[in-house]
């Protein structure tokens, strides 16, 4: 079922109706972003209606902006005058068709076209005392009334404006490649032998909330022996904006007690789930971008083309396989040391069914941003 997602100005002269908030990102092209402004041309008193959308990196909270400063750096904008009509058309979708013969006479129809490289719709995961608006990157479409679409001279109030957020999202590839493979050999202090440690993944792409399964294989030659394996996964959050910084977290972490004999062999498969749940108290936890206060998960890793330069948040995830070798003898744990293999995971989430049948159900209220 689709709803009608609305939102009227203050002073009830333009109303902004969307037939969805969710505009997938396919990696080599994004859905059109379309929608409908209702106009009451007798509350303009000669002045324009325009429609923008905006992506935005937000690095602060709303208790941050003072004095006319705000936190906020637009990576990508694009404004339409929607009132008075300026001769150009819009291809309109079967969608877009409806939300006209629903608003009526006084509809006009807009449409964006966001290019492939903006980043998707990110938030980073506020600590237990932060509140307002969680720093990360948005989309916000906004139509209001001025004079001209862009002048810093004129000051638009805010009962002149709607707005809605909407979010760029991308979904796993329709088709799950084999996983990736990694093997390293490890040389140890005091010992003419090497370890063989083989760690794969069953599947390139795993959904949120399903298990990860890691497959080891060690051929130990080698006089030590392996205490405990540990299983962990680590999201890697890039951002880009001034300059690139990448902080890791680690999201999920467990510890078997394998036993690894001295010129032994071993294999088995370990399970790990990553989950949002259980990493409420991370701040800065990379979190898909929601609307308003519903459910979400942690943020999918970023598919991209590679040769194109992405501002904002960037993900990605990777398995880490950890072997805390020991040796016995009056060393100790002196002569021991750990193996450790990192591979690459992709965390997304499957993309729904296709929905055929709309039902049109308003979602109303005034603009109070």
């Amino acid at each position: 079922m689709s709803k009608v997602f609305k939102k009227t100005s203050g002073n009830g002269t333009i109303a902004l109706h969307l037939g969805k908030r969710d505009f997938v990102d396919n990696v080599d092209s994004v859905e059109i972003v379309e929608g409908v402004v209702k106009v009451d041309p007798s509350g303009l008193k000669d002045r324009k209606v325009f429609v923008y959308l905006a992506c935005a990196f937000r690095y602060g909270s709303d208790s941050l902006d003072v004095m006319g400063l705000s936190f906020r750096r637009d990576i990508w904008m694009q404004r339409v005058q929607v009132y008075p009509p300026t001769g150009g058309s819009v291809t309109k979708s079967p969608m877009l068709e409806s939300l006209l013969k629903k608003v009526g006479e006084q509809g006009h129809a807009f449409s964006f076209q966001m290019p492939p490289n903006l980043p998707c719709s990110v938030s980073l995961h506020p600590g237990p005392r932060d509140s307002g608006k969680a720093c990360g990157v948005d989309f916000e479409i906004k139509a209001y009334i001025a004079n001209a679409p862009d002048n810093p001279d004129e000051v638009i109030e805010k009962k002149d404006t709607c707005r809605l957020m909407i979010r760029k999202i991308q979904f796993a590839p329709a088709t799950n490649k084999a996983g990736p493979k990694v093997n390293i050999t490890k040389q140890f202090m005091m010992s003419d032998k090497t370890m063989h440690l083989d760690v794969s993944l069953e599947k390139e792409v795993y959904y949120h909330g399903d298990p990860i399964t890691v497959k080891v294989k060690v051929n130990n030659e080698t006089n030590k022996t392996v205490k405990k394996i540990k299983v962990s996964v680590d999201q890697f959050t890039n951002v880009v904006l001034y300059s690139s910084d990448t902080y890791s977290k680690e999201v999920c972490a467990q510890e078997f007690g394998e036993t690894i004999n001295a010129t032994s062999t071993f294999e088995k498969s370990f399970q790990v789930t990553p989950l949002l749940s259980n990493n409420k108290e991370k701040r800065g936890l990379g979190v898909d971008g929601r609307l308003k206060d519903e459910d979400t998960n942690l943020a999918s890793t970023t598919l991209s083309q590679g040769d194109k330069e992405m501002h904002g948040i960037i993900i990605s995830y990777k398995v880490k396989v950890t072997l805390t070798v020991s040796s016995g003898g009056l060393l100790g744990g002196f002569t021991g040391s750990d193996a450790v293999v990192e591979l690459p995971v992709i965390l997304m989430s499957p993309k729904p069914a296709e929905v055929s049948d709309i039902t049109i159900k308003t979602v109303d209220g005034r603009d109070s941003q």
